[in-house]
């Protein structure tokens, strides 16, 4: 069923002109690393300071500040990557690359959703320091943004 309906993604118009013209596709990597710049590099420099890097900086004004860029971010990367797909649908089903990056991505905003949600109206309570759930879970999102980063660089090449 999964095979089926990335054929016929493949061969919808999207799928088509994706694959048959000359801009599309570097059109939308280009747009597709961009917005995971923003994505990533949004939430990665709240991570860093919710460790405790960079403490001369409020936390809840970077928050407040990177959070709609990481949002735009997410719809860019989101877009570009869903045209970028529908041009090879049915080879990324089949690898585990690429359905590895789906799945540390997915963890990623999970764990940022979380974040968020116990974060609320608390981060001007932790200008000093952050309780060490919300450290921990920094750290992890470090991580999974890295491995999402280094999975998306080796579609190409596994």
């Amino acid at each position: 069923m999964i095979a089926n309906a990335a054929l016929a993604l493949e061969a919808s118009a999207t799928g088509v002109f994706m694959r048959e013209s000359a801009w599309a596709y570097p059109i939308a990597n280009i747009a597709h690393l961009f917005g995971l710049a923003m994505l990533a590099g949004g939430i990665m420099v709240v991570d860093v300071r919710i460790i405790g890097v960079w403490r001369a900086l409020p936390l809840a004004g970077l928050s407040a500040a990177l959070t709609p860029i990481a949002v735009i971010g997410l719809a860019l990367f989101a877009v570009s990557g869903f045209s970028m797909f529908a041009s090879d649908a049915a080879t990324l089903v089949g690898s585990w690359v690429f359905l590895t990056k789906l799945g540390v991505v997915s963890a990623g905003l999970v764990n940022a959703f979380a974040f968020r949600r116990m974060a609320r109206g608390r981060l001007t309570e932790w200008e000093m320091k952050a309780p060490a759930t919300a450290r921990i879970l920094a750290m992890l999102s470090l991580a999974l943004w890295a491995t999402a980063i280094g999975l998306g660089r080796l579609i190409a090449y596994l």
